[in-house]
């Protein structure tokens, strides 16, 4: 469709002069067959679904919705009222000592080891979903460095991944509401681990009270 009469021109996008409603390509030279389509908002979400019947769940992200609340149970195995001694009364270097053996006690110990293997699982585990969703066919999944807002216990990944999960497969809210219930559990259990410090201080307290009375 070469044009002898058509000016020298810089290659781009002009209107058709055949007349259609698409504009044509021009190549610097020549026009070409080549017709540049609208854009189709719905199009744009089509590319965007993943294939029917692609499967919205993996084994890895449930272990992203409910590694991080495995060290809850272990919170109620550290005695915080040991942080309050008789020696205290007599030895202000015994408060420095006392905090020192709280951090260093097996209790302590094994909630700091096991909440810093939690948050790696998380952040492993959201990558290998990651991973899965994209070889199951999933387009452009939640991207799994998200996992990394774990380190500050907020499950960004996970909730992302529901949404996104689901506008690309149509299915996958399971993960968003497992997330949602998780989290509540783990709020209560905070609360109610609150309560017991608080008990155990007091008692600890009142009892040093009556000592000194």
């Amino acid at each position: 469709m070469t044009d002898a009469t058509t000016p020298n021109v810089a290659p781009g996008w002009y209107p058709d002069p055949a007349g259609s409603a698409n504009p044509r390509w021009w190549d610097g030279t020549a026009w070409t067959e080549q017709l540049q389509q609208p854009y189709s908002a719905d199009a744009s979400a089509a590319a965007l679904r993943a294939p029917e019947g692609t499967k919205a769940y993996t084994p890895w992200i449930w272990f992203v919705v409910f590694l991080p609340y495995v060290t809850l149970p272990f919170l109620f195995l550290i005695d915080f009222s040991s942080l309050i001694t008789e020696d205290m009364l007599f030895d202000d270097t015994a408060a420095v000592r006392a905090q020192i053996a709280f951090f260093l006690s097996p209790g302590m110990v094994t909630l700091t080891v096991l909440s810093w293997l939690s948050i790696i699982g998380t952040i492993v585990f959201s990558w290998l979903d990651w991973r899965a969703l994209k070889a199951a066919g999933v387009p452009r999944p939640f991207a799994w460095p998200w996992a990394f807002f774990s380190l500050a216990g907020y499950p960004v990944y996970a909730i992302g991944r529901a949404v996104v999960t689901k506008r690309r497969t149509g299915h996958g809210s399971g993960v968003l509401w497992a997330t949602i219930i998780a989290f509540v559990v783990g709020f209560i259990v905070a609360i109610v681990w609150s309560v017991v410090i608080t008990v155990q201080l007091t008692q600890t307290i009142l009892q040093f009270s009556q000592y000194l009375s």
